[in-house]
């Protein structure tokens, strides 16, 4: 059984009013409008239909959710896993772990479904999902999915959703692991504040890729370089069969580490 922090419980969600309420979590985390948010009737489903939908709360607060974890069992080609859609924390709990006990928890209740593995999309533009699925879970990212999402009804105008898939097998857990120093090809690495040219990587045995820190205080110009070089760096070497394993630090900068999923590879 997974333990939650102390001072907050994680539980099934059954009741049709707290699944409604596990919508505001979406609101506080990302801001989301009525037309972005899950609604609790889709999570309701979802629970009586092979869904896991778990909600974080704190103690002595079982109707303010906190926090939410929500998947579905996946179909194709005859295999069947499990795809986790949300992972939602409200902004004042970030940093207190209920992010990782939230997955663990998902884990848990995936397993005993028989399913053995676990897939979801991250925005590559956003480094502390990329610590949390990389350093701490050990998923790895092996397909880069360019504007995956329409969050704007003007094409042109939207800011591209790009997002990661990543993958994790349930069956070989590994406990968290420091962050590791960026030593490898450097593919992308900053200029500035601005991204600099792509480079290739001839084939080295480990590649890095420059990410923001805090990509969401950039102005909108600078966000869509990064965006764009991201797209360009990462979808190549993916491409070319390599998978991010995880996310490099050195000091305020921080580098996506990528590693060849079999050989040969050529980023």
């Amino acid at each position: 059984m997974v333990t939650a922090p102390p001072g907050f419980v994680i539980q099934e969600v059954t009741d049709p009013w707290a699944f409604r309420a596990l919508e505001e979590v979406q609101v506080a985390a990302w801001g989301y409008t009525d037309r972005e948010v899950t609604p609790g009737t889709l999570f309701r489903i979802s629970a009586v239909s092979g869904g896991v939908v778990l909600g974080a709360y704190p103690e002595g607060q079982p109707q303010r959710p906190v926090g939410l974890a929500f998947g579905f069992p996946a179909l194709r080609g005859g295999e069947v896993w499990h795809h986790s859609h949300l992972l939602a924390l409200d902004p004042a709990c970030r940093g207190s772990g209920l992010a990782l006990t939230l997955k663990y928890a998902q884990r848990e209740r995936v397993l005993g479904q028989g399913l053995e593995r676990m897939t979801w999309t991250f925005d590559p533009l956003v480094a502390r999902n990329a610590r949390l699925n990389l350093g701490k879970l050990g998923a790895r990212a092996r397909t880069y999915l360019p504007d995956w999402y329409a969050l704007d009804a003007d094409r042109d105008r939207a800011f591209p959703a790009d997002r990661l898939l990543v993958e994790w097998d349930l069956t070989r857990p590994q406990p968290p692991r420091p962050a590791p120093p960026p030593q490898g090809a450097r593919l992308l690495e900053a200029q500035g504040e601005a991204p600099g040219p792509l480079r290739p990587g001839a084939g080295a045995p480990v590649c890095l890729a420059e990410v923001p820190l805090h990509a969401e205080t950039l102005s909108p110009a600078l966000r869509r370089a990064w965006r764009l070089a991201l797209r360009e760096a990462l979808g190549t070497a993916l491409a070319s069969g390599y998978e991010v394993t995880d996310l490099a630090r050195d000091g305020e900068r921080a580098f996506y580490v990528l590693t060849p999923a079999q050989p040969p590879a050529s980023c």
